[in-house]
């Protein structure tokens, strides 16, 4: 028997989300794709703060395909960059256009 359990919730590091989608800043708009970092407890919150940023920013609509955890330091930009600041505690918005 282990003396620890092995589970996710007694992770070293943060988990880091990565959520694949596409926002809307206005009706009319095709829409733009769109990876969110952050890090966050769960995944629930991890949607809940993606879509808090995503309104702040300027999007009024969000239609989000994949969330997943980061499991590997990226080291290619501008997803290497989004990791870091998503380790402190930002939540970073990569636009693809």
């Amino acid at each position: 028997m282990t003396a620890s359990p092995d589970n996710d919730n007694n992770l070293d590091t943060p988990m880091v989300f990565i959520i694949i989608g596409k926002g809307y800043e206005d009706k009319n708009s095709e829409g733009v794709e769109l990876h969110v970092m952050l890090a966050a407890p769960d995944d629930d919150s991890a949607v809940r703060e993606a879509l808090n940023a995503l309104s702040e920013e300027g999007f009024i609509e969000a239609d989000l395909d994949q969330i997943g955890t980061i499991t590997e330091v990226p080291i290619d930009e501008p997803h290497a960059s989004a990791y870091q600041g998503a380790l402190e505690g930002e939540v970073a918005i990569i636009r693809f256009t």
